[in-house]
């Protein structure tokens, strides 16, 4: 995003003058995320998640790196190191709840994000590749996080790989043979534990490089905002550091005794109590899930349950990747011409009385035995949130008439007087 008011970087002092003649990394941070570079000036506290999330990778990946270091992918001790963590290395025990918490932080701040995009419209022109980078983000996130629930090797560790890599058995011709080929042989052992194990730890720094291009797309456009209408003037912008900066900061600050609060007093409090078992191949647990975070997706998985051409677990298949693949084409789904929630009257209706109400349902059930009324209630959960998304969105997006937008972001915050402008004195 380029504004001609924008500040310029200029060097202080002669060594970052030859810095940024030789190696201009000062002044590509200063464009980044300094007083070089504008951003509306409405941004709320909702706009915070971004960076959480990034701070989130960042803490996976350091704890991940450390406690690498005292792990071993082998089947017959891969428990007993996650013990050895726990109680014989110096801290392991914080960097392991660290990074088990750090996991849920990092899919709770980014769920944040997604559906605040949601009801921004965050994903419409010219903003559609930075949606399509986040979607990928999500997805990677998604791959990563499965890995690396199986590494503890418990007894969910264990029969949570059996059971999402048997899903791969019901795709026609092709199905038994990609099983074997990810786990390495005909069940979980020492070969898929090497597997995940290599994959999880690879897959955060590829996750780090499309987040880079994640933040490369939004600043071509520039970050959208509350009113969701475009920079027109100076105005309506005001240099990210110091503001955003410190915004930023005290979001994170309040996160982080949260997540603090978590970590010292709460630690095993969102992981499953089974897998402080060891992995027993011949003792199938009671209830077997994913972690909390999956649990829309594995309720969408469950709902379908007769065979209709297709295999009900390839349908569930199917449509439990349907479900985040739909998010891709939002962009062209949604034709309306307003981003901003604020002013769609009837899609507000349809977002926070049938979406969210649906993602909790949906959420619910998917932590919840197979078994009835949660089957039936999946199931119309899942009928409505593609309904959402594939129907009522496109016809919403036709018909609502929208609320008036104002002229510019600074009429948005300050009102539509002529003389509530920046630099201008107010009437007398």
């Amino acid at each position: 995003m380029s504004f001609p008011w924008a500040k310029q970087y200029e060097p202080a002092t002669g060594l970052t003058k030859w810095l940024d003649e030789r190696l201009p990394l000062p002044r590509f941070v200063y464009n980044a995320v300094g007083a070089g570079y504008p951003v509306p000036r409405n941004l709320s506290y909702m706009w915070n998640f971004g960076v959480l999330a990034g701070f989130f990778l960042v803490l996976q990946i350091i704890t991940g790196v450390v406690l690498a270091m005292h792990y071993a992918a082998d089947a017959a001790v891969a428990f007993g190191k996650v013990e050895h963590i726990m109680r014989d290395v110096n801290w392991g025990w914080l960097m392991r709840y660290a990074h088990a918490n750090g996991a849920s932080f990092f899919f709770i701040v980014v769920y944040i994000h997604i559906f605040r995009g949601f009801f921004y419209s965050s994903y419409k022109a010219p903003r559609e590749m930075i949606w399509l980078l986040g979607v990928v983000i999500f997805l990677l996130m998604m791959a990563t996080a499965f890995m690396g629930y199986v590494l503890p090797w418990g007894q969910m560790s264990f029969w949570g790989a059996k059971v999402i890599t048997g899903l791969f058995g019901a795709i026609p011709l092709v199905g038994e043979p990609l099983q074997v080929w990810l786990l390495g042989g005909f069940a979980p052992d020492d070969a898929a534990l090497n597997r995940f194990f290599s994959l999880h730890y690879l897959l955060p720094f590829v996750i780090a490089g499309v987040v880079i291009l994640h933040i490369w797309a939004l600043h071509i456009p520039g970050s959208s905002n509350p009113a969701g209408v475009e920079v027109k003037q100076e105005s309506d912008t005001v240099p990210f550091h110091p503001y955003y900066t410190a915004k930023d900061g005290f979001g994170l600050g309040v996160v982080l005794i949260f997540f603090a609060f978590m970590v010292f007093f709460l630690p095993n409090t969102l992981g499953h109590p089974d897998n402080y078992i060891e992995a027993n191949p011949l003792a199938t647990p009671a209830h077997i899930v994913p972690e909390w975070y999956f649990y829309p997706f594995y309720a969408i998985l469950r709902a379908f349950t007769v065979d209709f051409i297709l295999s009900a677990k390839l349908w569930g298949v199917l449509a439990m990747f349907a479900a985040i693949l739909v998010w891709f084409f939002l962009p062209w789904l949604d034709k309306g011409p307003v981003r901003s929630g604020h002013y769609r009257p009837l899609f507000r209706k349809f977002f926070w009385f049938g979406l969210i109400p649906c993602m909790v349902v949906l959420f619910i059930c998917g932590g919840a035995p197979a078994e009835e009324p949660y089957v039936m209630i999946s199931q119309i959960a899942t009928a409505y949130y593609f309904l959402h998304f594939l129907v009522i969105l496109p016809i919403v997006s036709s018909i609502e008439r929208p609320e008036p937008l104002p002229f510019s972001i600074t009429e948005a915050v300050l009102g539509s007087d002529p003389n509530a402008k920046l630099g201008t004195p107010a009437a007398a």
